[in-house]
């Protein structure tokens, strides 16, 4: 029989910084044990979207921008975050034609999953778009400079085949598209 795991108690929380891209709050926190933690730390997010775009000719949409914390520029999957009256899905589309100007096709949830579950709130919706085609330009936000990569399937699995896929939030549904959709032996 499997061990019974109880949750915690919040004894108590407080917000430490409350920002647009960044909420934090430490709870004390009683173990089923007994054992009082009284700075458990919790990152605060709204929920995130990212999308496996396929375009009509079969390649990815991938966009390249920097990435400060990390210092580099990377190769990534469209993604943002979900803005409050819409559905992931909902999100998940205004995020591709805001960042690429690719829209339509047709759209599934494949995976949710979230980054830390141990100190951050949020879950990761995961889309593929296949058939989607170009339908306008780029709106990007004024902190975005996102440059737009219409790529072949085989070069974004060789990304993640040389590790080359830093965010981890975007590797993982990539590795089961894959999985899924197993490229032909070259």
């Amino acid at each position: 029989m499997a061990k019974e795991i109880k949750k915690w108690t919040t004894l108590s929380s407080r917000y430490l910084i409350r920002r647009p891209w960044l909420t934090a709050r430490v709870d004390a926190v009683r173990l089923p044990n007994g054992v009082v933690n009284p700075e458990h730390y919790v990152l605060e997010y709204p929920d995130w979207v990212n999308v496996i775009a396929i375009t009509t000719r079969g390649e990815m949409v991938m966009v390249r921008q920097y990435r400060h914390a990390v210092d580099e520029v990377l190769v990534e999957l469209c993604a943002g975050m979900c803005e409050p009256g819409e559905t992931a899905e909902q999100s998940a589309r205004r995020e591709l034609l805001e960042e690429t100007g690719y829209g339509g096709g047709m759209w599934r949830e494949v995976m949710t999953i979230g980054q830390n579950p141990s100190i951050c709130n949020n879950i990761t919706h995961c889309f593929v778009a296949e058939g989607v085609e170009r339908v306008a330009g780029q709106n990007l936000d004024e902190s975005e400079d996102i440059e737009v990569l219409v790529v072949p399937q085989a070069w974004v699995y060789a990304m993640l085949r040389d590790n080359r896929m830093l965010q981890a939030l975007m590797a993982a549904p990539l590795w089961r598209y894959f999985a899924e959709h197993p490229l032909p032996p070259v």
